[in-house]
């Protein structure tokens, strides 16, 4: 347990460690992680981005990130389960704020998204990104495949979001469309999970719906998920409503018929073998929310999200000591 200390967001003098803030005070950033513009030597950079105007239902995904930020308090300092290690021992984890977007000239803000995601990234770290409504996704995809190629696309909704668009409108329901248009995602390398509505194209990606997944076990679904993604460079979307509306109220476009976060989250924790390279969570509107009952689920996808990062470093840095070891002991020293 850490010692007692109070706003660790602005007094932590490091990038790694435990707060020791109580859950119910201190200055609320992504679990306590220090607020900095400064992402040199981070591992992961927590990146808000409170956009909603592409929404086609509720407004209200702009108050996201604040939400899931207030919501992960109580998970600080405590072990984060279901991971057995530190995770903020094991990753260097900080958070960056928020996009600042002109919130009157809508058109600039996917050139704005992708231009700072694109910096954020350079610096060498993951980039978690927190919405906003899911057509900042478009603008992040973006800038990952500039880095990594085309990407593999993991889609947890209730939509395809393959809807037509012509390239320049601001929809949230189009995004996917447009990425396997322009060669951003690999639609034989993508996977959608929970989608319970109908669209006119899948454009070729995998399909798991929402009566499909009910029936599956969290094992099943995490090993398609794995099976379809073949190794490629991923990134990971969460629409928080992917889950039942029991388990999320609070989003713009909620449909009946989805799978519980426990069963979701078990799917996430299984993602090991998924060469993630970034994500988000989105459609959180805490304004239709109750008891944070949307938020909590929002900030533990972001937390498994983190926990998949610090497993896999440990495993890297277990196999580069193991390495150094052997050539030492190869070269008699």
């Amino acid at each position: 347990m850490p010692a007692s200390s109070i706003d660790h967001a602005f007094t932590a003098r490091g990038n790694t460690g435990a707060a020791g803030d109580p859950t119910y005070a201190g200055a609320l950033s992504f679990m306590r992680r220090r607020y900095t513009k400064n992402v040199k030597g981070a591992d992961v950079v927590i990146w808000g981005i409170p956009f909603d105007a592409a929404v086609t239902n509720r407004p209200g995904a702009r108050f996201g990130p604040q939400a899931i930020r207030r919501a992960s308090a109580i998970f600080d300092n405590d072990p984060q389960y279901p991971f057995h290690l530190d995770l903020f021992d094991t990753l260097g984890v900080v958070d960056y704020g928020d996009c600042l977007l002109d919130n009157g000239n809508h058109q600039k803000t996917p050139k704005t998204i992708e231009r700072e995601a694109a910096r954020l990234i350079s610096s060498g770290a993951f980039l978690l990104s927190l919405g906003g409504d899911h057509f900042v996704t478009w603008p992040l995809l973006k800038a990952h495949a500039a880095l990594h190629g085309p990407l593999a696309l993991v889609q947890f909704d209730a939509h395809q979001d393959t809807w037509f668009d012509d390239g320049k409108r601001i929809d949230h329901g189009s995004f996917v469309a447009r990425a396997v248009r322009e060669g951003i995602i690999d639609p034989g390398r993508s996977i959608q999970v929970g989608v319970r509505t109908h669209a006119p194209d899948t454009f070729g990606i995998k399909i798991l719906h929402g009566y499909e997944i009910e029936e599956m076990r969290a094992a099943d679904i995490a090993y398609a998920i794995a099976e379809r993604t073949g190794g490629r460079k991923t990134y990971v979307t969460f629409d928080i409503d992917c889950l039942d509306p029991a388990y999320a109220p609070g989003t713009g476009t909620p449909v009946a018929g989805g799978p519980s976060s426990a069963k979701i989250l078990s799917v996430l924790r299984q993602m090991t073998q998924i060469d993630i390279v970034g994500a988000d969570v989105v459609e959180v509107a805490p304004a239709y929310d109750h008891a944070d009952i949307t938020a909590i689920a929002g900030a533990s996808v972001a937390l498994h999200y983190i926990g998949l990062l610090a497993e896999r470093k440990a495993r890297l840095d277990g196999l580069n000591n193991n390495s150094v070891t052997a050539l030492n002991q190869g070269s008699g020293i």
